[in-house]
């Protein structure tokens, strides 16, 4: 049976460098995550978990959890970036394919700086920096599934040259399907006022991963009045748990079980609350209720072990 399976990430806990003294550490992330009910992760930034396989799959194996995905960053739109993406890439692909994962979750950099907020490039690309960036993608595409035998889900971010939904459409028909789709980040998307069921149904055989996440309308009305930076919005709690916020999760996981799944129907779709930072004993309560609220959105949702998707 097609589904829509559930996990989740170090990001829900906090989690947005490989180190930093404000994040909890990795052994407590790994027992919290597989305690509120979850078997599927996200790696998370490179070198926050074990980057030695086998450590890692020791690791994920003691607590009965596998790998979706690895994520990286890149900035292929600017010019002679090809080598500094690609080592990255390679490092985080090989990781994620030694530990069974099967795709690699790609994010555009930020052109604000991610952790203080400051500029640190203009905010719109010309065509050339569009055309390399597209390029690049495809070229990454492919050798991503070429070289490591994963799919390549490019993620809109907020404070990122694609994040408007008039952005991400742009990148979607600038791209090549072969090499290149879509991680649909619904919070990211609702941050910048996008409609994600409206996406969802336009490109359904190009959503290919979900990351499922809920913005406050009234805390990102003050974001874009202000011009907020990113990392001051999520302060200001601009990301919140399922179902206080938009999109309406229960339209999404609709419109992906009607549209994607006869298309693809096997689709990670990974919780992502960005807290950072928060304190340590915020994040496990907030995974539990979430785990429980999707697991009772029905469908072909699919949530962690079966004895526990009813707790």
């Amino acid at each position: 049976m097609s589904s829509i399976r559930v996990g989740s990430a170090p990001d829900s806990w906090g989690v947005w460098f490989p180190e930093d003294p404000e994040q909890t550490t990795p052994e407590r992330f790994l027992a919290e995550v597989a305690g509120a009910g979850y078997d599927v992760i996200e790696l998370g930034p490179y070198g926050f978990l074990p980057t030695d396989p086998t450590a890692l799959a020791d690791a994920l194996r003691e607590h009965g959890l596998s790998v979706s995905a690895g994520t990286v960053f890149e900035h292929l739109h600017q010019p002679d970036s090809w080598d500094h993406v690609w080592d990255q890439v390679a490092d985080v692909a090989a990781l994620t394919r030694a530990v069974g994962g099967e795709h690699l979750v790609v994010i555009p950099e930020p052109w604000r700086d991610h952790k203080t907020g400051a500029p640190k490039e203009p905010r719109e690309l010309d065509a050339a920096s569009w055309g390399r960036l597209t390029t690049g993608m495809d070229t990454l595409g492919r050798r991503v599934l070429e070289e490591y035998g994963l799919r390549v889900q490019f993620h809109s971010h907020a404070d990122s040259h694609v994040g408007y939904q008039r952005e991400i459409e742009r990148f979607v028909e600038s791209t090549d399907p072969r090499y290149v789709n879509l991680c649909l980040d619904t919070g990211h998307v609702s941050y910048y006022g996008g409609d994600n069921v409206a996406i969802i149904r336009k490109y359904p055989e190009r959503i290919g991963y979900l990351h499922l996440k809920q913005v406050d309308p009234a805390i990102v009305a003050r974001v874009e009045a202000e011009d907020l930076p990113f990392p001051d919005a999520v302060r200001a709690g601009a990301m919140i748990e399922p179902p206080h916020g938009v999109p309406s999760m229960p339209d999404v996981l609709r419109a992906v079980e009607e549209a994607v799944l006869p298309v693809n129907p096997d689709v990670f779709a990974i919780v992502e609350q960005d807290m950072y930072p928060c304190p340590p004993d915020q994040p496990l309560p907030i995974a539990k209720r979430t785990r429980t609220y999707l697991a009772g959105c029905g469908g072909a949702v699919a949530v962690g072990p079966a004895a526990l998707t009813t707790a």
